[in-house]
């Protein structure tokens, strides 16, 4: 019984613990966010011509047999490299392949001009796990599928340790998700810490404390994926940088 009773304890101090130490999006109106998307043009931002555009008043990414992506190829924003931010956007896609965000990266010096490195925030029209968007990619990178929807984990020189997996539910997720219409990301990064949202929950919280891996600077960008014909879709997008801030 002691037993029973002190486990009972601890995991109601950790869930505790997660719950308060959580951080809270900014509200929607706040004065403190800039829009990087003027939805008329691609002002600020590069990429492929022949793939990105935009379609009654939101970034439009699409290829085609015709008209395939040579690679993983991204529409990259050109305010600069961000540490510490708050990202909001909505997107929508098909289902047939799976887009991204990426943040914190850098734009590689390859034959596709358009090719990133870095975090990637998972974007797929899908609600079944692990499948499903939100988690975090290692574009280019050596860790694959870094954190996963409903964890909240550590990464250090000695690899991956998830403390708590429970952040939602499957079923919980397959409500949250909204197939085939607009969901709403929200990507907050402080220091080595990053917590990603959706349509308002918290999903994944993630410390990437890896001496050489983890990453604290970067460029923002939207991927379009190699491989099958695909669309993705993204629009008010906007960017609060925390830099500095508690």
């Amino acid at each position: 019984m002691l037993r029973i009773s002190l486990a009972l304890l601890l995991g109601s101090f950790v869930t505790h613990l997660f719950a308060e130490d959580v951080w809270k999006p900014a509200a929607a109106d706040s004065a403190d966010f800039k829009t990087l998307f003027n939805g008329e043009n691609l002002d600020g931002w590069d990429g492929d011509p022949r793939l990105w555009s935009v379609v009654d008043g939101v970034i439009h990414g699409e290829t085609t047999s015709e008209n395939p992506a040579t690679g993983n190829t991204f529409l990259i924003w050109q305010g600069g490299d961000v540490k510490d931010f708050e990202l909001n956007l909505s997107f929508r896609c098909n289902a047939t392949n799976n887009s991204g965000i990426m943040y914190r990266s850098e734009q590689l010096n390859s034959k596709n001009p358009w090719s990133m490195k870095g975090y990637q925030h998972e974007i797929r029209n899908e609600e079944k796990f692990p499948n499903v968007p939100s988690f975090i990619y290692d574009e280019k990178g050596k860790r694959g599928r870094i954190c996963l929807v409903g964890e909240k984990a550590v990464w250090t020189a000695n690899g991956k340790k998830v403390l708590d997996d429970s952040l939602i539910s499957k079923p919980a997720f397959k409500e949250l998700m909204k197939l085939d219409q607009w969901n709403e990301v929200t990507i907050i990064a402080k220091g080595n810490r990053i917590q990603h949202y959706l349509n308002g929950k918290l999903v994944l919280d993630f410390t990437d404390k890896h001496p050489e891996l983890a990453r604290s600077e970067g460029k923002i960008g939207l991927q379009l994926h190699a491989g099958k014909p695909m669309w993705a879709e993204f629009k008010n997008i906007r960017l609060r940088e925390l830099n500095g801030e508690e």
